[in-house]
């Protein structure tokens, strides 16, 4: 049986070589990942275009995965850079990178970005709409709009965010809330105000099916972008946020009736009491598509740590129904992250989304905690470093301090595990500085 998206596969029955991949790689069995394909639960974002891909799974029941965001900026123009964040981001164990280059060559950037990862690749097309067209916002028509959407499939992206969901109704509403934040997303802000200078309704929302017909034909998965998600946690959970959501809910059963893989972003900035139930709600009322989510930052005033802020509430998301978790960086609110900023958002990212794999009994989560823990009883460090989330960190920091026999020189002698192990085997513990072990 012939089948344009893996979706389409998935409802026929059809067990695809991604499928397959996947299905190893997370420890299930292929007919459940079909079921959940088949019900919208589970996607594998893969462009027929990204030849060098390797499939990954998110969604329902498989391990959090994460995002590594990057790109040219007008005011930060260097390709190197960016092409150096694509191979950090692959290092250190994201699983995919959304290119949202705004300034400059984006078609030859995206292009290269393409061959060389073989992580998912996501784009925000709005944003790269003012600089590929070469004209202003006000003077993009929605066939070039689409024109964008279509030139990033043919190019191999595998998943796009289009804010289909601020149309001219929940326009209306950001209005008239006194929202405090307003809206911070860059692509929903965009969309805004050309709907306003124009008189026109969101041309991704006006020519939904056009945009999904592009993306049908290239298995581009859609991520329906939050413009009104909570750019501070006052306007966590308001009309703005929710009125859109409405609409994100029925624009997912559209984009699966023409059997388009979804996932739907999510906040934002949020209270830590709020998350969970953000997270039921989106999933009830989204039909259980995947759910992706920056962040929630918890708090509004740590810029500088903001990849602390952010793996907080993504832990506690994940745990409570996330699948995805796009990085902070500590560079957030702040600037364009550096190399080592990317480092630390992807690590933040990765403790949060193991830590909530743990939480929600994610299969075989725990096995590599354990390996650490027993690594850690025998006090064998060089298979420690082998468990560690970061082995270059570990690493370096246990040989600064100086090799103490073995111990680390946080208790030196009193090393409790050392002790125990000296004890259970019968031989004499001592802390004497002038003895010999």
């Amino acid at each position: 049986m012939e089948y344009k998206t893996q979706m389409e596969a998935a409802k026929k029955g059809i067990i695809t070589d991604k499928m397959k991949a996947v299905a190893e790689s997370e420890g299930i069995s292929e007919e459940v990942l079909c079921e959940r394909m088949a019900s919208g639960r589970i996607i594998i974002p893969a462009n027929k275009n990204h030849k060098n891909l390797k499939p990954c799974g998110v969604g329902e029941g498989l391990s959090t995965k994460i995002n590594v965001n990057l790109g040219i900026s007008g005011d930060c123009i260097n390709y190197e850079v960016e092409y150096e964040k694509a191979r950090i981001a692959e290092k250190y164990g994201a699983h995919a990178i959304m290119d949202l280059s705004n300034y400059g060559k984006t078609k030859e950037f995206r292009e290269k970005l393409i061959a060389m990862s073989p992580l998912m690749i996501g784009t925000v097309p709005v944003y790269d709409a003012v600089g590929y067209l070469e004209k202003d916002l006000c003077d993009i028509t929605a066939d070039e709009f689409l024109k964008v959407v279509r030139a990033h499939a043919e190019e191999g992206v595998d998943f796009m965010t289009i804010h289909a969901g601020v149309n001219r109704k929940t326009a209306a509403v950001i209005k008239e809330s006194g929202r405090l934040m307003n809206i911070v997303s860059r692509g929903g802000s965009l969309l805004f105000a050309w709907m306003e200078m124009t008189g026109r309704e969101n041309p991704f929302y006006e020519y939904y099916d056009d945009v999904l017909d592009i993306l049908r034909e290239y298995d581009v998965a859609i991520s329906l972008g939050d413009a009104m998600r909570p750019g501070c946690i006052e306007d966590a959970t308001d009309v703005c946020q929710i009125a859109e959501l409405t609409e994100l809910a029925m624009l997912t059963k559209r984009a699966w009736e023409k059997d388009v893989q979804v996932m739907v972003e999510g906040p934002g900035h949020m209270a830590i009491n709020e998350i969970e139930a953000n997270m039921k709600l989106q999933k009830r009322m989204c039909h259980g598509a995947p759910f992706y989510v920056l962040g929630p930052l918890v708090t509004d005033i740590a810029p500088g740590y903001d990849h602390i802020t952010s793996a907080i509430g993504g832990a506690i998301a994940a745990a409570s129904g996330a699948d995805f978790l796009c990085y902070v960086t500590p560079a957030e609110h702040l600037r364009l992250p550096n190399a080592d900023d990317v480092k630390e958002g992807i690590i933040a990212s990765r403790i949060a989304a193991h830590a909530a794999d743990i939480a929600k009994g994610v299969k075989g989560a725990r096995k590599i905690d354990n390996k650490m823990s027993d690594a850690r009883r025998r006090i064998d460090w060089e298979e420690m470093f082998t468990y560690a989330i970061d082995e270059e960190k570990a690493r370096t920091y246990y040989e600064q301090a100086g090799k103490k026999n073995g111990r680390c020189t946080m208790c030196g002698r009193m090393c409790a595990v050392d002790t125990m192990n000296k004890v259970l085997s019968g031989k004499k513990v001592t802390i004497d500085e002038n003895s010999k072990d």
